[in-house]
């Protein structure tokens, strides 16, 4: 027997029992506090986790655009010099890709139980017909034609043909490819040619096009881009000769 204490303790026999738990306190807060403090940690990490790798993708997609301009310095060239005119960039390649593409896919469902041949107007039209034609899924032919109607910056009025039709195409569909049409001159001399050979269809394309400058009356079934009436060199199209080469598309500086 001992003396019960008001602190609910025993003393027995000198000597005191404490009635106390702190073990018990000290499993709760265990059973508590320390889940809590561990999911903190948790998410903690996991927020510095998810910010890292925020900060990794942005690095890396700095290093990826950085080593892609590095190895493509026409990005860099916002303004050129070919002979004595200097151009700025005006059209760049993804666009043209774009307009490309869209161009392919009408073209597709336009001809789609056809067998059409393409005829191509070299030079200019070159790039152009290479990258539509990859994304043509019907059967089909290609066939060039090349006219020059060209002097340096301007557009003349006599249209010479440096490479005639050598195929019989009397009868078929035949899908025009232009780079670009401005006054519409050298596309005529093209028309008047198919209409001769008795082509069973005409389906105009092209490019790019200049309402400002176009000059004919016929209609053009599919237009990728329309531009103003600037003269412009890059992606088959040159001045005097050079600047064909250029995935971009220049406008002249004036």
């Amino acid at each position: 027997p001992g003396v019960r204490c008001a602190e609910r303790a025993f003393i027995s026999n000198g000597i005191s029992i404490s009635s106390k738990k702190p073990a018990a306190f000290s499993i709760t807060f265990k059973s508590e506090v320390l889940p809590m403090m561990i999911l903190t940690i948790g998410f903690i990490f996991l927020f510095y986790l998810d910010l890292a790798k925020i900060v990794i993708s942005v690095l890396l997609y700095a290093l990826k655009f950085y080593l892609c301009e590095l190895t493509n310095p026409p990005f860099f060239m916002s303004q050129i010099q070919i002979h004595d005119k200097q151009f700025e960039t005006f059209i760049t390649s993804d666009k043209l890709d774009r307009a490309i593409l869209e161009l392919a896919g009408k073209l597709n469902a336009e001809l789609d139980g056809k067998t059409p041949v393409f005829l191509a107007v070299l030079n200019g039209s070159f790039m152009f017909a290479s990258d539509l034609l990859k994304k043509i899924t019907i059967p089909c032919e290609i066939s060039f034609v090349k006219l020059a109607s060209y002097a340096g910056t301007t557009s003349t009025q006599h249209v010479r043909e440096l490479i005639g039709f050598d195929e019989n195409i009397k009868g078929r569909t035949v899908v025009v490819l232009e780079d670009i049409i401005d006054s519409g001159i050298t596309l005529q001399k093209v028309l008047e040619k198919l209409k001769a050979l008795e082509v069973g269809e005409i389906i105009i394309t092209t490019l790019l096009f200049k309402p400002e400058a176009f000059k004919m009356s016929f209609d053009i079934d599919f237009i990728g881009i329309e531009i103003p009436n600037d003269f412009i060199v890059g992606y088959g199209l040159d001045y005097d000769k050079q600047g064909r080469n250029l995935k971009d598309i220049y406008k002249i500086v004036e």
